[in-house]
């Protein structure tokens, strides 16, 4: 049977009732529980308000209930009785009530309703079957399509991978939204930022970027783009530790530069106030590998993963975060850096470097709003920052490709005057000439959902790391115990994290097999730890 129907379309259609039905067989279905759900919602409001919200019209395998229980959604969103009459009225109005089996059949329905004791358990057993429907209909659509010489086996194989993902996290679409619904969920998550301070997203533990940002937000694609010898790594670093550790929040890191185990070196470094070459070369004194041994352990249970395959095309970077989100809530994920991503699957051209960049930029956007969590990637800059007097950079000077400035929600740049000798800030309030040393700049350029603006944070070479410049002017080192210097332990000690290099991962690494142009870059030194 020949079908022209997407992946995702096939989930929502009738196809598996017309394949299972060639092939002699009854698709899975549970319509005696959908006569007593339905029937329960006419006349007891305590089983409607419990359960309705786990339901759509599509969840029904007979077509009568899938007109009735859309009537009744209607009428409970819009806060009016849901009743016999007042179902059978609005189908009367909107001439469906034939479509709906007739009123005799609706009053049927409510007749063998006793209570709504049971309804969870009957709305468990509809949403099964439909499941197994949404199963048989991807399959079927795989199946078909595997026959196809025009097929393209990794779009194929994304497809389904989608499709799958969306089934097995209850989240195939309906299409669109209400105005109605989507203005109570914008309430309900301005009624819940008051107990959060003001942060809706995901936070970065840098005091005056989450006042700017509100936090990183679900969905939205950050880009933080800088010269080389800025410090992006040490940047996307600090902040990693900051949200695995202080914060417990599951996050992901994509390190396409540097391997894993160079990444933990410089966490361990960092946390440890032991140099990185030290613990290269393993020159480590007594107090040294006690301090190893007894700070190690902070970093050991830190919900972060980290993949570090080179030349990471799309595809198979879609289907890791998927299978991350799934099995270990991850809700934060990082990329560094873009430009040495690969946009086909299977090494498949798509054109010049700026048009695989575009690919790209797209695709991660399409990622964070698919799986609705924040991506934040690291991007390079031309070299016309070099000959721009004062160094600052600005949106024009993102590399390769302007998609990247429309695709990205948040674009920022990691600016350290020091670094090219300037010694004093040129942007201070009239007469102020604060010096540059130990500091550096994340300029917000461009905030689709905000105001731009320039927050200052501390810098310390020795460590490579980023902090709030406050706390390090208090004597802390920006976010970190003021003692972090000393031999005494800190407040960190307290802390049982963990790092896992890779270890969620166990794809086929079919990207490592495909190399890009983008990777012929002769200027990425980034700040060596």
């Amino acid at each position: 049977m020949a079908q022209k129907e997407t992946l995702s379309s096939l989930t929502h259609g009738n196809f598996a009732r017309e394949l299972s039905i060639a092939d002699g067989k009854m698709p899975p279905n549970a319509v005696d529980f959908e006569r007593l759900v339905i029937g329960t919602f006419l006349i007891d409001k305590k089983g409607l308000d419990h359960s309705i919200d786990l339901l759509t019209p599509e969840v029904f395998y007979d077509p009568r209930h899938q007109v009735i229980f859309s009537t009744i959604l209607k009428l409970y969103e819009g806060n009016h009785p849901v009743d016999l009459m007042t179902i059978i009225q609005e189908l009367k109005k909107e001439d469906k009530l034939s479509q709906a089996g007739g009123d005799h059949y609706i009053i049927d329905l409510t007749m063998g309703v006793s209570s709504s004791a049971h309804i969870e358990y009957h709305v468990r057993v509809i949403l099964e079957k439909y499941i197994l429907r949404s199963l048989i209909n991807v399959s079927a659509n795989v199946i078909d399509s595997s026959y196809k010489e025009s097929t393209d086996v990794f779009e194929l194989l994304d497809k389904a991978e989608q499709s799958f993902f969306e089934i097995t996290n209850g989240t195939i679409k309906k299409g669109f939204d209400t105005a109605n619904s989507l203005v109570k969920q914008a309430i309900e998550t301005i009624k819940s930022l008051k107990d959060k301070e003001g942060l809706s997203g995901v936070p970065s533990g840098f005091r005056d970027i989450d006042k700017e940002t509100g936090g990183w937000q679900n969905s939205d694609l950050i880009i933080i783009a800088a010269r080389p010898a800025m410090g992006k790594t040490a940047f996307l670093l600090s902040m990693a530790r900051n949200i695995a550790v202080d914060h417990k929040i599951p996050m992901v890191l994509f390190s396409l530069e540097m391997a894993s185990v160079q990444l933990i070196t410089r966490m361990i470094a960092s946390e440890t106030k032991i140099s990185s070459e030290k613990l290269r070369k393993g020159t480590l004194d007594d107090e040294e590998w006690q301090r190893l041994f007894s700070n190690v352990s902070e970093l050991e249970n830190a919900p972060l993963f980290i993949d570090e395959t080179p030349s990471l095309s799309i595809f198979d970077f879609r289907a890791k975060c998927r299978r991350l989100v799934m099995q270990h809530g991850v809700r934060l994920i990082m990329v560094d850096y873009l430009q040495l991503m690969t946009a086909g699957g299977g090494g498949k051209g798509v054109g010049n470097r700026e048009q695989e960049i575009s690919m790209i930029s797209r695709s991660l956007k399409a990622i964070a709003k698919e799986l609705n969590v924040p991506v934040i990637a690291l991007s390079q800059l031309s070299r016309s920052v070099e000959a721009r007097p004062g160094k600052r950079p600005q949106l024009s000077d993102l590399r390769e490709s302007g998609a990247i400035e429309q695709d990205a929600d948040i674009v920022s740049f990691i600016f350290r005057p020091e670094y090219y000798k300037i010694a004093v800030w040129d942007n201070d309030e009239e007469g102020a000439e604060t010096p540059t040393e130990n500091q550096a700049e994340l300029i917000i350029a461009k905030h689709r959902n905000g105001a731009t603006a320039d927050v200052r944070l501390s810098f310390l070479k020795h460590f490579a790391r980023f902090g709030d410049i406050e706390a390090a002017f208090d004597g802390g080192l920006g976010g970190y115990p003021s003692n972090f210097g000393s031999n005494e332990p800190s407040g960190f000690d307290k802390i049982k994290t963990t790092i896992q290099p890779g270890a969620a991962f166990d794809l086929p690494d079919s990207s490592k097999l495909s190399g890009s142009s983008m990777n012929d870059f002769d200027d990425d030194d980034d700040f060596p730890f």
